[in-house]
């Protein structure tokens, strides 16, 4: 029997950390002989941090069918945690530790963890790398992130240029590529795959499409931006793309869904006041440049630019039951992204067979192929944007294409390369 534990955010949290390490966790339950149990967090982030992040909306169990034990251990705010945390992976003896390193700020307890577990000799301490370099640059993402990865034995990585980015991050390891997952006998192994295509959520056949565009006025064609509301993900440029092509054609709608990252506590509240002001003081002397994400706020411009009749906006964070109604009844989904690392939004949207309209930034060149899964729009490009919307409706992409291009990308081929020795 191999036992393996996955470590992250589990399934009562949001988000799509938690959604993926989930997913990974039921993968290689489904390898037999495997044994797996999810090592979680019960609260990622310091105290300051302004932002609610369990899902108290979700009615459905993401583990049902399975006997996978999670255990929520680990207080970012109590470093005692990290260490009963460690002797409890311990005492499970696992071959196998797979932790998620998808920010900066965990960096010292994931370090603090990766670097005594590695020690155990029996024990492979595998990070799954989301990103390396921190997509909102802070003074200390550079120090943090290097002392959270660089010990453990095996790195998985999503797409070439985050390797290229974890070269840049420990140069003094020697680093050995491949695909397949064998493991090198001389140097630390990265193995190169991908963001499954996530299999969590499922195409209702029963869904009536037409009722709910009906209930809801979406128009013939409709247009998904869905997750998290974040600055780097563009939204205030769809919304603006949106609204040129609007103007040129009367059968579109833009369906928003997801919550603001920043609007999540109830900002009347003593907590959360004094909350936003201490994380506001320290991003103030931490970050780069001086914008603040908090400030942001694309979902002004429906009202300034009129688009009422023409968007549906379900600005708050959606339970897994409802995902699939969103997908179903959108002909495209958006991801106009400033950068972008491999996007779990992306993998969702191949779920429901439903074709990207990206920017050519950061991973998605890689995976987009010019009409077979998607389009390509020139990044902060309003008018290569709306070319792109317009192309997806004269040109559609049939969704039987979507088998071929993403076979290989499943979570059973996922498992077996982590299971590769």
């Amino acid at each position: 029997m191999t036992k393996i534990v996955c470590f992250a955010p589990g399934p009562k949290f949001k988000g799509g950390i938690s959604n993926y390490n989930t997913s990974l966790a039921k993968a290689l339950h489904s390898i037999p002989g495997n044994e797996v149990t999810i090592v979680s967090w019960s609260n990622q982030y310091p105290s300051i941090f302004p932002r609610d992040t369990v899902d108290r909306s979700s009615k459905e169990d993401l583990l049902q069918g399975t006997d996978i034990k999670v255990y929520y251990l680990t207080d970012y705010n109590r470093p005692w945690t990290w260490a009963q945390t460690v002797s409890f992976i311990k005492d499970l003896s696992p071959d196998k530790v797979i932790m998620q390193w998808s920010v900066s700020i965990q960096g010292i307890p994931i370090g603090y963890m990766v670097k005594k577990l590695s020690l155990v000799k029996s024990i492979e301490v595998i990070l799954d790398l989301h990103f390396v370099r921190q997509k909102e640059a802070s003074l200390i993402d550079a120090p943090l992130t290097k002392y959270g990865i660089k010990h453990a034995d095996t790195y998985i990585t999503h797409a070439y240029n985050t390797v290229d980015e974890l070269r840049d991050v420990i140069p003094q390891q020697n680093l050995a590529v491949t695909e397949t997952g064998e493991r090198s006998s001389e140097a630390k192994t990265v193995i190169k795959l991908y963001h499954p295509i996530y299999d969590l959520f499922k195409i209702k056949k029963d869904f009536d499409v037409q009722a709910f565009k009906k209930e809801h006025q979406l128009k013939e064609h409709v247009f998904l931006f869905f997750g998290f509301i974040r600055k780097y993900k563009g939204l205030h440029y769809a919304i603006e793309a949106f609204n040129q092509l609007r103007q040129e054609r009367d059968d579109v709608s833009f369906l928003i869904c997801g919550e603001s990252f920043w609007n999540t506590l109830d900002d009347q509240k003593l907590s959360t006041k004094i909350k936003s002001a201490l994380f506001s003081v320290a991003t103030f002397f931490l970050r780069r440049n001086s914008s603040d994400e908090k400030d942001y706020q694309p979902l002004k411009k429906l009202k300034d630019m009129d688009l009422g009749d023409s968007v549906m906006l379900v600005n708050e964070f959606i339970p897994n039951e409802d995902v699939h109604k969103y997908f179903q009844v959108s002909d495209a989904v958006v991801l106009f992204y400033e950068f972008a690392t491999p996007s779990g939004i992306e993998s969702l949207s191949y779920n429901f067979r439903k074709p990207i309209l990206a920017t050519d930034v950061g991973h998605f060149p890689e995976t987009i192929q010019d009409g077979v899964n998607g389009y390509l729009a020139k990044a902060e490009d309003i008018d290569s944007m709306v070319t792109q919307m317009k192309r997806i409706l004269e040109h559609p992409i049939d969704d039987s294409k979507f088998a071929e291009s993403i076979s290989s990308m499943s979570w059973a081929n996922y498992a077996k390369a982590i299971m590769h020795s």
